[in-house]
């Protein structure tokens, strides 16, 4: 049988242990994976594209274990009434190639996605970091922030977004949760005064949302809205100002803010920091900018979480989704009821 965690369970999942605590953990589980980064079989995801927005399969895998996460990036749904990204994952056992865990991933991979910020920004940013800048209120917003208090000690949020109703409602999750936010009327106005500066943003375009000028010395930026070709969300000027972070430099060239840049443009993978093989912060004043499109390790990472946590719980449940006849060479004889024989 293969274990399968829904939506409902996710959900009595996180209300169980707490966002901040799944990330927090689920942070330190990713940073596992990418320390034995050059264990794992990569590649980078599969894109199909239409004018209504994309449908990717991210694949990987190491010696035990093959992952998957179906995911799409509508930007234009929730004005028809649906979600920007929806998701589900799977986890197999590499070696039968039988699935072993499946996974409802629109909750999980906002949890991941958070997590992976913070666990980089741990390293990258200032030990001393107060506040943290959040250009964009989407979806992501809220655990964006939960990540970064659980991981950071972050408390200070300065937010802005071009919809008032995203705004207010990250306001209203977030104001009784002990965090000090203030409401901004211009990114630069969130940007002012921050250590941190998170961009996620939903349109497809080649957008700048923070500005070069908006940036100073010591900061660390987490951009994560540009996630596919034909979506940036700094000036490009930005990226000249320090160290550039990614997770697989093959897939941001093609996704990130650095896709419109030179072939050459240098680059440190951030698994290259964890191994020592490459400096991280350098100075109090660096600017550093990971520019972070999610990565399947990540995936691979929030799946082996959970499945770890909910086994044995009521939160996983057995479904028949594998064919297991008695001989595994006569699937028709199982499927198929015999003849009686005049």
């Amino acid at each position: 049988m293969t274990a399968f965690v829904g939506v409902s369970d996710t959900v009595r999942w996180i209300g169980r242990r707490g966002a901040e605590t799944i990330m927090a953990e689920m942070a330190d589980t990713i940073e596992d994976d990418f320390r034995r980064w050059r264990s794992f079989d990569k590649t980078h995801r599969m894109a199909s594209h239409t004018p209504f927005g994309v449908i990717e399969l991210m694949p990987i895998s190491d010696a035990e274990l093959y992952a998957f996460k179906y995911v799409n990036g509508h930007p234009f749904n929730p004005a028809r009434g649906f979600q920007t990204v929806t998701a589900f994952g799977v986890l197999a056992d590499v070696h039968n190639g039988y699935p072993v865990f499946l996974a409802e991933m629109t909750l999980l991979t906002a949890l991941r996605t958070a997590a992976t910020s913070a666990m980089v920004a741990r390293h990258l940013a200032r030990s001393d970091s107060q506040v943290m800048a959040m250009i964009g209120a989407g979806s992501q917003a809220e655990f964006q922030a939960l990540a970064f208090r659980a991981v950071m000690g972050i408390t200070r949020l300065r937010v802005f977004d071009v919809d008032r109703m995203a705004t207010a409602k990250f306001v209203r999750n977030l104001a009784a949760r002990g965090f000090d936010i203030t409401v901004c009327d211009t990114a630069s106005e969130a940007a002012a005064g921050a250590d941190i500066v998170t961009t996620c943003t939903a349109d497809k375009a080649i957008a700048q949302v923070l500005k070069d000028a908006d940036v100073v010395p010591g900061m660390h930026i987490n951009t994560i809205g540009g996630d596919c070709p034909g979506k940036t969300e700094l000036d490009p000027l930005i990226l000249e100002r320090g160290p550039v972070f990614v997770e697989y430099a093959p897939q941001t060239r093609i996704e990130g803010e650095i896709q419109n840049v030179p072939a050459d443009f240098p680059v440190t993978e951030f698994w290259e920091v964890l191994a020592g093989l490459a400096p991280g912060r350098t100075a109090v004043e660096q600017i550093t900018v990971f520019d972070s499109v999610g990565f399947a390790i990540e995936d691979f990472s929030a799946l082996r979480h959970l499945r770890s946590d909910v086994a044995g719980t009521d939160l996983a449940h057995d479904i028949d989704l594998i064919a297991a006849p008695d001989d595994p060479k006569d699937l028709f004889g199982f499927a198929v009821s015999p003849v009686p024989v005049s």
